[in-house]
């Protein structure tokens, strides 16, 4: 049974009738620019087969009831006392608070919640969460959808409720994505543009099952770090010193600062790059760029991991494989390869096979399709 079955029928059971709407809002892979997002740079990710769905119907006071069946557990809170705790219910309450705090009007419906984004893994489970429950609030409380004010108010929610102090990437593909597009998203002025993938090819995720046990203080560090040379520079953000200038001044800078800044200038550079590429349907030249983005994270940002290499080694031994890089963070979780479509279920079990033997752990692997956002996808 599918998702949207599953929680059709789940809601259904429990509160007597079917929902009035099913909402569903996806996770992310990014293709390519990665630690560019909080300095204001650019990033190339697409929404994938994987999201958060949410079967739901209004209720006539400002109660939220939510049971997920993923965690088996059922949650409730009043939209007038919201109060911090724990778990996966924060999302929702998070987002709640957001948008009342913006000024929205909300009311109180019952849910039955589902997702198969894999948690931990780098593909966003948390935005595709805010989303979902973005979606979920403007449903019943009639305000009009607007992906880049959304993705803005789901941001806050994880910066400020949840407490997780991420760029903007990870909510503006949730709400944003299109099908069979990756999205070239500007992280200053959040425009976008929709980006064929090349043809006669698939998105793969390679993930390491590994998880990012450092990552919180990794990342703070490196946001630090790229906030520390935008400061030396006088500017607001990375984006806005090119390579020629961070060069120029590479004497009067700690050499680990100078790395950092490389590799985003760097990045910047190749998410461009691989956005023209794609739109000439040139999967050789984008492969090309995933691989010299790996190189760079692992030794300029240094933010990969043994686990990450071996799965981007093992998948560039793969026939068919144009490219493959680390994704999301780091420090664990997964890798994205390009693959020819007709070797992807080669390239799948060739890189199972071979990473598990180089590291004892058993991956998983999934073929992606490109997604839309964040929609309602059933309305009675």
């Amino acid at each position: 049974m599918d998702l949207q079955s599953r929680v059709t029928a789940e809601f259904t059971q429990r509160f007597g009738s079917p929902p009035s709407a099913i909402v569903r809002a996806p996770g992310r892979v990014n293709l390519i620019g990665e630690h560019t997002d909080y300095n204001d740079g650019f990033v190339l990710p697409m929404a994938i087969d994987r999201a958060i769905w949410i079967a739901l119907r209004p209720r006539p006071d400002r109660i939220v009831t939510a049971r997920s069946l993923d965690f088996d557990e059922t949650a409730e809170f009043d939209l007038d006392r919201l109060e911090k705790q724990a778990g996966w219910v924060e999302y929702l309450k998070g987002v709640a608070w957001s948008l009342q705090d913006a000024g929205y009007t909300l009311h109180g419906f019952d849910a039955v919640v589902a997702g198969d984004v894999p948690i931990g893994a780098g593909l966003s489970s948390s935005a595709a969460w805010e989303l979902a429950a973005a979606r979920a609030f403007a449903v019943t409380s009639g305000f009009a959808w607007d992906a880049a004010k959304m993705a803005l108010l789901g941001q806050r929610a994880e910066n400020k409720w949840v407490g997780v102090n991420c760029g903007i990437m990870d909510q503006m593909i949730s709400a944003a994505g299109k099908a069979d597009h990756a999205l070239l998203i500007d992280c200053r002025s959040l425009e976008t543009q929709a980006v064929p993938l090349p043809p006669n090819t698939v998105v793969i995720v390679l993930d390491t099952a590994t998880r990012r046990g450092l990552v919180d203080s990794a990342y703070n560090e490196r946001r630090a770090q790229c906030e520390a040379v935008a400061k030396f520079f006088g500017v607001k953000a990375l984006r806005d010193v090119t390579l020629d200038q961070l060069n120029e001044k590479h004497d009067q800078l700690d050499r680990v600062a100078y790395r950092r800044a490389l590799h985003v200038i760097g990045e910047n550079d190749r998410t461009w790059q691989a956005a023209e590429a794609m739109k000439r349907g040139e999967a050789v030249e984008l492969g090309q760029l995933m691989q010299l983005s790996h190189m760079s994270l692992r030794d300029d940002f240094e933010v990969s991991s043994r686990e990450l290499n071996i799965m981007v080694e093992c998948a560039e031994h793969q026939a068919g494989c144009y490219g493959a890089r680390m994704t999301g963070a780091g420090f664990g979780g997964c890798a994205v390869a390009l693959v020819r479509q007709d070797a992807a279920a080669a390239f799948s079990a060739g890189v199972a096979a071979e990473y598990q033997a180089e590291t004892g752990l058993q991956p998983n692997i999934y073929i992606c399709t490109a997604t839309n956002g964040a929609e309602v996808v059933a309305r009675q």
